[in-house]
């Protein structure tokens, strides 16, 4: 079983309406990142992976944003695994954000 959550895009926009202390991380490389991204994202590597886990919040709500909704599922399994309570993968990744924008 999972530990994460799947979010839409819509239920994404929502949240991000809602609550201001929601953190979206783009696992994304660092060149299709810097090409487009949710606003207030975090481009997140494994050059900046430590220093984020040691600085976030990990009682807000966490979404994991990939291209499209693949491979965020394994990164949101992860940092839930390492003591985030609230993770969710974004289905459809970027690619379904961008379409609805």
């Amino acid at each position: 079983m999972s530990a994460f959550q799947h979010l839409s895009v819509n239920q994404l926009i929502q949240m991000l309406d809602e609550n201001t202390q929601v953190q979206v991380v783009d696992i994304r490389d660092g060149a299709s990142f810097e090409a487009g991204q949710i606003p207030g994202s975090t481009n997140l590597n494994n050059e900046n992976l430590a220093h984020f886990i040691g600085e976030a919040d990990m009682d807000s709500p966490l979404v994991v944003v990939c291209y499209h909704g693949i491979s965020s599922q394994n990164a949101a399994q992860y940092l839930h695994e390492q003591g985030f309570d609230e993770v969710y993968s974004l289905d459809g990744g970027f690619q379904a954000w961008r379409e609805a924008h």
